[in-house]
């Protein structure tokens, strides 16, 4: 989903399993285990937001950006056809609360959320340079790649960050 958005335009909302690619602002809405992943390239000014659902997708390719294992590769490879190279990519992430942890360690997704987004960054030589995940409270994160990347959370509980 490339950039087609202008800079006067409203800031592109994220849904579950969904990303975006460009300069423009956009947002995603309630993380709880899922994780707001956002990649950027300072000197291009341009990234990319996904909203990651769960951590495999056991071959299903209907949706790239609900699962991690197809969502870090596809986002980078549209940013790499953007002019952007994968050491010069920053990644920040919020979101893999335990929403069900009363069901038991197997279902923290959120937790296997952010293991595995961490795994396929490193695989593919990028730095995580800030994130806010686990806990037990649920996140909206605000991305501006044309305003150096800035990254925000809003979490449920009315405290706010900056990463």
């Amino acid at each position: 989903m490339p950039d087609s958005h202008s800079k006067n335009e409203q800031t592109a909302m994220i849904g579950i399993g969904e990303y975006r690619v460009g300069s423009f602002p956009m947002m995603t809405i309630g993380l709880g285990s899922c994780i707001g992943l956002t990649l950027y390239d300072d000197s291009l000014k341009v990234g990319a937001m996904v909203h990651i659902m769960l951590p495999e997708s056991a071959g299903r390719n209907d949706r790239p950006g609900k699962y991690a294992d197809t969502a870090v590769p596809t986002i980078i490879k549209e940013l790499n056809a953007m002019g952007c190279k994968n050491r010069s990519l920053v990644a920040k992430m919020a979101g893999g609360a335990a929403m069900f942890e009363y069901f038991g360690a197997n279902l923290n997704i959120g937790e296997r959320n952010a293991i595995k987004v961490r795994a396929l960054l490193e695989e593919h030589h990028i730095h995580v340079a800030r994130e806010d995940v686990g806990g037990k409270c649920g996140r909206s994160v605000t991305f501006l790649p044309a305003n150096s990347g800035k990254f925000s959370i809003r979490r449920a509980d009315g405290t706010t960050a900056e990463l």
